[in-house]
């Protein structure tokens, strides 16, 4: 895949813009049990999670996702308003969205998202997600999501400056290899509701079935 006209990077990063990056996709064997909790601050890596909802929820709900993958698009088109509303507006989950790339772009879109201190991380999130068929299946990718990141206040040379963090980099690339890791994570969308992992586009009337059951073991 080629990533046009991003200029060099060092060779630490270079998956990210020369399309090197399948790597960052590598899974695991699956095991039989998990021992690292998902709740564990440690698997949002270093840059931390950014949460919605009432910090006394009194249950997680956590997802593991691409900005390329068309299932995590329609689960955040369909599903997440609905869950929004029903639970995380009532105060009784609160949740949170990890990057899992699948490609370079991916790792690209979850930096951007990062930058700026992570104020504006759903906000790129959102964007990239509710267009991705106009950026993500382009001719040229980078191009064009390049272009659509306008939106969000990425000129060129920010948008080029963002792919060259180190910092950020690594702090996506961290989350991806522990939930592949310590949590059997190998294909998006993968929900976590408490420690209970979920594969797969949940509809809303599945995924609250299981908020629902959670919520039974954790009385108020």
């Amino acid at each position: 895949m080629s990533f046009g006209r991003i200029p060099p990077v060092r060779p630490t990063r270079r998956n990210v813009l020369s399309g090197a990056a399948a790597g960052l996709a590598t899974t695991v064997a699956s095991r039989a049990a998990f021992a690292a909790s998902v709740a564990d601050p440690s698997q949002a890596g270093p840059l931390g999670d950014v949460w919605i909802g009432s910090p006394q929820a009194r249950v997680r709900l956590i997802e593991y996702a691409a900005v390329t993958c068309p299932h995590c698009a329609r689960f955040h088109a369909e599903t997440w308003p609905v869950i929004k509303a029903r639970w995380i507006d009532a105060g009784q989950v609160r949740f949170a969205l990890r990057g899992y790339p699948l490609t370079p772009l991916d790792t690209a879109g979850f930096m951007l998202a990062r930058a700026d201190g992570q104020r504006n991380y759903y906000a790129v999130t959102d964007l990239l997600f509710e267009r991705q068929a106009a950026w993500a299946f382009a001719a040229k990718p980078l191009d064009a999501m390049r272009d659509l990141m306008r939106q969000a206040g990425f000129g060129a040379e920010r948008f080029d400056a963002t792919l060259r963090d180190q910092a950020l980099y690594d702090g996506v690339r961290i989350v991806h290899e522990r939930a592949t890791s310590d949590l059997g994570v190998h294909s998006t969308p993968t929900l976590f509701v408490g420690d209970d992992r979920l594969e797969g586009a949940l509809g809303a009337d599945a995924l609250s079935e299981r908020i629902g059951r959670e919520l039974g073991r954790r009385p108020g």
